[in-house]
């Protein structure tokens, strides 16, 4: 009997004591959801968020590119979703913060002890990484790849700040990608501009060159030449032509010692030797002949004209190239202007108490799960 009774004084006790310690734990929970409601509904400090919605645009001049099917399949946007996620990446960047910072004063507003402290920065001088981890957490900028834009949100804990950080990044978001595209069409021009130099002293060589083999020749042409010798043995040919029909003619009836026929022969013979000279200037086994000079004359003439032609095409393109570094290439089209925020919409305080409460809740039903066996293996 006194074995029951010191077996349930037992049990009793230990029931006590894990009642006391799931009576600490649901106090801790309820202390702990207390403080979770008491900050986010009465001490968490308002933010307003400023949103704009932007897409970059082309204005090139070029043709137009091929249709993108994949882009017209996926959404509307695709042809520019490059040029939109490098200025995402611009406008989230360290650089982009010390802008803001020198024209906003970031650091201050961020960490004004009127701000709650869980909200705000704590150490106005941190360092800049830190300070670019907490700009991560307070600007979000999105790529909608469905309308193809982006979607740009700049928190801040007054409607002014909010509003001034979304219109900074967007003024500036322009800025930085028409400089690369300048930049970019002004390397472009530089290199254009050396290229024509270097061509049009190889023209000028050319061309040169020309000259100084016409010079040399003394044929403005030799080609010309070469044409108005060869019209010149072909009429001679006909002329030779003419006098042997003629002399096939005389020698039907007059005798061979004729003095006409004679006379036709001489002027046959003088012809034939005529049209030899005239043949001798063209072609020669000894090589200096005129159709070398015309295949030497037409060789220099065709490099200058192709080092012309190439002339005229970077001519048009250093032109081009000029009218693409003057004007604006890259824009940024606002689909939404930055807002005006005109109530706070972070945080969420109703929806964040009850998600903190509910997480509270369940942590503590872990916790008794777990007294609950460690109390069954000690038995």
């Amino acid at each position: 009997m006194n074995n029951i009774i010191k077996q349930s004084s037992a049990m009793q006790k230990k029931m006590n004591g894990v009642l006391s310690r799931c009576a600490s734990i649901a106090g801790v929970a309820i202390i702990a959801s207390i403080l979770s409601a008491s900050y986010w509904l009465l001490i968490a400090s308002n933010r307003y968020i400023s949103e704009a919605h932007i897409i970059i645009q082309s204005t090139s001049l070029g043709g137009g590119q091929a249709m993108d099917f994949v882009s017209l399949l996926g959404g509307g946007g695709g042809g520019n979703q490059v040029d939109q996620l490098l200025l995402r990446d611009h406008l989230l960047s360290i650089d982009m913060l010390k802008k803001l910072d020198a024209k906003l004063n970031l650091r201050k507003h961020y960490s004004k002890s009127e701000h709650d402290f869980l909200s705000r920065m704590w150490d106005q001088e941190a360092a800049i990484e830190s300070f670019h981890f907490y700009y991560l957490s307070r600007v979000t900028i999105e790529y909608d790849e469905y309308a193809g834009i982006l979607v740009i949100k700049a928190q801040g804990f007054d409607p002014e700040t909010a509003h001034a950080i979304t219109s900074l990044l967007v003024s500036e978001g322009e800025k930085f990608m028409n400089q690369t595209a300048h930049s970019l069409a002004q390397n472009q021009v530089s290199f254009l501009e050396a290229q024509v130099a270097e061509i049009n002293q190889r023209l000028m060589q050319a061309s040169q060159a020309v000259l100084t083999y016409q010079d040399e020749k003394g044929l403005v042409s030799p080609k010309s030449t070469a044409e108005n010798i060869a019209g010149i043995i072909a009429s001679l040919k006909i002329h030779l032509t003419e006098l042997e029909t003629e002399l096939s003619t005389e020698q039907a009836y007059l005798v061979p010692g004729h003095p006409r026929i004679v006379q036709i022969k001489q002027r046959a013979k003088a012809i034939k030797k005529q049209i030899k000279q005239e043949r001798n200037k063209l072609v020669s086994t000894e090589g200096k002949t005129l159709n070398n000079d015309v295949f030497e004359f037409q060789r220099l003439e065709m490099e200058a004209e192709f080092i012309q032609d190439i002339y005229k095409t970077a001519l048009v393109a250093l032109e081009t190239g000029r009218i693409e570094a003057t004007r604006t290439i890259k824009k940024v089209t606002i689909m939404q202007s930055p807002t005006q925020p005109e109530y706070s919409v972070e945080p969420r305080r109703l929806y964040n108490t009850t998600v903190y409460i509910l997480i509270i809740l369940l942590l503590a039903g872990v916790a008794n799960l777990l007294l609950a066996i460690v109390r069954d293996h000690k038995d």
